[in-house]
Formats: C-alpha cells, sequence, structure tokens
C-alpha cells in the first residue's frame, strides 16, 4: 500500500535534502566567515551590528529550519522505499541536535553579545557552533545517502 505514495514521500525527502543543504551551507560560511569578523566590528558600533545581524540571520535560517525539520519528521514517518529506519530516525536525531545546540549554546551567548562585544561570548559562540556545524553536515551526508537509496536508477 505504501507504494501509492512513493512519488509524495520521495518529493518530501527531496525538498528535506534541500533544506539539509541549504543550512549545511549557510552554517559553514557562518563559522568560517561570519562570526570570526564579529571581531572586527568595532565596539560602538557592535550592538546595532548584532541586532541587525539577528534579525537578517533569522529570516533566512528560521523557515529553512522549520522546512527541514518538518520534513524529517515526515521522511521518518512515511520513509520512501529503500530508505532505511534507522537513517530517517537518526536525520531526525540529528536535527534535535542543531535545534538543541542552537537554543543551548547560540542563543546564550547571542543573547550577551546583544549588548556589546564580549570575548569570551563571541569565543564560546564561534566554538559551540561546531556543533551545529558538524550536525548539518552529517544530515548533508545522511540525506544523499537516502536520497541514492530512495531514487530508482
Amino acid at each position: 500500500m505504501r507504494h501509492r505514495y512513493r512519488g509524495r514521500v520521495t518529493g518530501i525527502l527531496i525538498v528535506n535534502a534541500a533544506a539539509t543543504w541549504f543550512m549545511a551551507g549557510v552554517i559553514w560560511i557562518v563559522q568560517l566567515v561570519h562570526y570570526p569578523l564579529f571581531a572586527r566590528v568595532g565596539g560602538d558600533g557592535f550592538p546595532a551590528y548584532h541586532a541587525a545581524h539577528s534579525a537578517r540571520i533569522s529570516l533566512v535560517v528560521g523557515p529553512a529550519m522549520l522546512v527541514e525539520a518538518a520534513t524529517a519528521v515526515l521522511v521518518a514517518l512515511a520513509r520512501p522505499d529503500g530508505v532505511a529506519a534507522w537513517a530517517a530516525w537518526l536525520g531526525v536525531g540529528l536535527v534535535a541536535v542543531t535545534w538543541l545546540a542552537t537554543a543551548l549554546l547560540a542563543v546564550p551567548q547571542h543573547g550577551r553579545l546583544s549588548t556589546g562585544f564580549d570575548a569570551g561570548a563571541h569565543r564560546r559562540l564561534v566554538v559551540g557552533n561546531w556543533v551545529r556545524t558538524a550536525a548539518w553536515s552529517a544530515r548533508g551526508v545522511l540525506v544523499a545517502v537516502m536520497l541514492a537509496s530512495a531514487v530508482p536508477g
């Protein structure tokens, strides 16, 4: 009976992969370029810069993170043919890691940085962000494997 939905389920996996790869690209740019440059903004302009960063990056990552999370759960619940259950649920787990690392590691440091540049908070932000970078990179590989398993050919 599941084969009737194969096209839709595979389509959800494709959307999930696109959101994951988008976020993997964003997180690598943030990790290697954007966050390190926080230290070069300057003290007086930093609070305004940080506020603008926070508002703009939320518009970029918020929708993609929501799409990724929703489609990861859908892929796990209605797996495409050929996708192993462990892979689908590992994908959900990695989404949880990115969300938890965002909430527990990134958000508190951004809160500290919102009032002015703090070298310690900045260092903790950059170091803690490696958790998200690793999780999104692993998800990128995982969704590629799932796509290869689900797409005939």
